[in-house]
């Protein structure tokens, strides 16, 4: 279906925008995905849950008389402060700093990546101790340097984390680190609200009880249209639910549109919460984020993989030479399936340093070919599948 995936790619990217969980956006993109499935002649499910809803409508910071721009970071309060700058470049100097009432400016290689949400599970005692000394030394603001030169990527995004703060650009770091001890001005205006999003399930039944489920994530940072994460693995799920809606199968189908995969509460966690089906069911699950990239091919990590599997997954590589095989990586829905001994693969592109989570993000990012080599694939390996000795029913 030549053509489908990108049309869906542009609905998401430049249609919608946006689509922080909870936003306009993430509701159109919801009703979207929900109506292409709808017209596949699946059973749907939404699974609605509360998130917070955050939008920023103006932060600045005032240096003298000059005003440079800054990046609220997601669920950051408004403030309006004026307060001594306080650099900081490790969690040591953190440990020993004075920071109530002044502006703290976090620089340097622990902060170069987004710091780790209070209630995220899976952060170090360092990422914890980071925030915990952050929330004892009550500075007035926190402002986290972005480490690579050009746009930003927010760096703090807790609900749960009350401090004001926002990101800066390196180069605004730089002066910043300059005029440690003099006075600036930081303003915040947001608003947070409670709100809904919803994982979009569709499915499609088989001859057999037996399911492979395939999954991608629609919703993106709150500055982003997101073409990269993940609005291209949604097209390729889309893409795949119009063509397997219209051929007989041996395996049933099951369609998952996660939402939440950048903020908390997580969408993936929703779905494990309300599965009723066991998860020994899912003969495979199939993930797509951040697929389709002009700057680098598509690559498949294989999690639980049996000699069986293995040699299936292998047989369809030879028939796509310019996919790799990548080592296997935890930073997405999957997981929740691995973590459940089911066998799945993980498509994702092998790129040093891509645009997801910035507006650059955009469809221009995207091959269209390497999104339709997706498509190709996943049907390859369904067939592949459906062809072997046959599943259990």
């Amino acid at each position: 279906m030549p053509g489908r995936t990108i049309r869906h790619l542009r609905t998401l990217c430049k249609e919608i925008g946006p689509r922080p969980g909870g936003s306009v956006g993430n509701r159109a993109a919801a009703a979207y995905i929900e109506s292409v499935f709808r017209s596949c002649g699946m059973a749907v499910e939404v699974q609605d849950f509360a998130c917070p809803v955050w939008e920023e409508l103006g932060a600045w910071l005032c240096l003298e008389d000059a005003a440079l721009p800054i990046a609220a970071n997601p669920f950051s309060p408004s403030c309006l402060v004026a307060a001594p700058i306080a650099p900081l470049a490790s969690l040591a100097e953190l440990e020993t700093a004075d920071l109530e009432g002044k502006l703290a400016v976090l620089h340097g290689e622990w902060v170069r990546s987004p710091l780790a949400p209070k209630a995220w599970p899976y952060k170090s005692e360092e990422e914890a101790r980071l925030v915990e000394l952050l929330e004892q030394k009550r500075p007035a603001a926190v402002l986290t340097v972005y480490a690579y030169p050009g746009e930003v990527e927010r760096l703090i995004e807790d609900p749960d984390f009350l401090a004001p703060s926002a990101t800066v650009s390196a180069e605004i770091g730089a002066l910043l680190i300059e005029r440690a001890g003099e006075m600036a001005r930081v303003r915040i205006d947001a608003r947070r609200t409670e709100g809904v999003t919803a994982n979009v399930i569709g499915r499609l039944p088989g001859a057999s009880r037996r399911q492979i489920v395939i999954s991608a994530h629609y919703d993106t940072k709150v500055d982003t249209p997101g073409a990269g994460d993940d609005a291209g693995g949604v097209a390729v799920l889309l893409t795949l639910a119009e063509q397997l809606c219209r051929r007989e199968r041996l395996y049933s189908l099951e369609f998952v549109a996660f939402t939440n995969e950048e903020y908390l509460p997580p969408g993936h966690e929703e779905y494990v919460r309300r599965r009723r089906e066991p998860f020994e069911q899912i003969a495979a699950a199939l993930h797509f984020d951040g697929v389709g990239l002009c700057a680098g091919p598509n690559t498949v990590a294989g999690f639980h993989l049996t000699d069986d599997l293995q040699r299936v997954v292998e047989q369809v590589m030879r028939r796509f030479p310019e996919v790799l095989w990548a080592e296997p990586w935890p930073q997405s829905c999957h997981m929740d399936f691995v973590q459940r001994g089911v066998p799945a693969l993980a498509f994702t592109a092998q790129v040093e340093r891509p645009h997801f989570h910035r507006p650059s993000d955009t469809i221009y990012t995207i091959s269209p070919e390497r999104l339709e080599e997706m498509v190709a694939f996943s049907c390859n390996f369904i067939q592949a599948l459906e062809t072997r000795e046959g599943a259990p029913v």
